[in-house]
């Protein structure tokens, strides 16, 4: 289920939606898959005249069930939990009814490393670390597919939005402060040295002072 386009704000794009990696599946596959070769090594190790054959079967199936119900709601919660990039944010979404969500501006993102065991690597799978710089301060997201790749398009992501605000931001201008005291001192100077008349002293002293 992809990340609802009704849920991005204006001018929002998707530059990727995952889910967790298959090996979200792996307890509850393995859980099921070892319940059914249970069952199967019961119909044909034990004899069919057992007293111990119904039980056992009885235990096996309702292990079948119980793997079965456990690998559904891990779908269930696979198929619900989104990890987003956008131009903008950094989302992460889980839940069948009851939701819950983490949400990064890429303009705090301080961040972001990635950890992989042998094993991990791999599969393709690993951990976020995303460090930023809202109150939760560190998040970390497991079951991420390739998160070496998730990692470089969340910097890169980090530096696209880093120069669109360069790019709109206004220049700031600011204005010499008038002197008006020495522009006075100058006035003054050529009145004493007969260069302008009291009347024309008095005109530029009063548009400087703004009277």
């Amino acid at each position: 289920m992809p990340y609802p386009k009704k849920l991005l704000n204006a001018d929002e794009t998707v530059a990727l939606d995952l889910h967790p990696h298959w090996w979200f599946f792996s307890e509850a596959a393995g859980a099921l898959i070892l319940s059914i070769i249970a069952g199967i090594a019961v119909l044909v190790l034990v004899d069919s005249d057992s007293s111990a054959r119904k039980p056992l079967l009885i235990v096996v199936l309702v292990a079948v069930v119980l793997s079965a119900i456990w690998l559904f709601r891990r779908y269930s919660k696979w198929v619900t939990t989104n990890f987003v990039i956008t131009n903008d944010r950094i989302i992460f979404r889980q839940g069948v009814i009851a939701k819950s969500g983490i949400e990064i501006p890429l303009d705090r993102v301080n961040n972001v490393n990635f950890h992989q065991s042998i094993f991990e690597r791999m599969l393709g799978a690993g951990d976020l670390l995303i460090e930023s710089g809202g109150e939760d301060g560190q998040q970390r997201f497991t079951d991420v597919r390739k998160p070496q790749n998730v990692q470089n398009l969340i910097h890169s992501q980090v530096e696209a939005k880093n120069r669109q605000r360069g790019a709109y931001a206004a220049p700031v201008v600011t204005a010499a402060p008038l002197d008006v005291a020495g522009q006075l001192e100058k006035l003054e100077g050529l009145l004493q040295r007969g260069s302008l008349s009291q009347e024309e002293f008095d005109a530029q002293k009063a548009r400087l002072l703004g009277g």
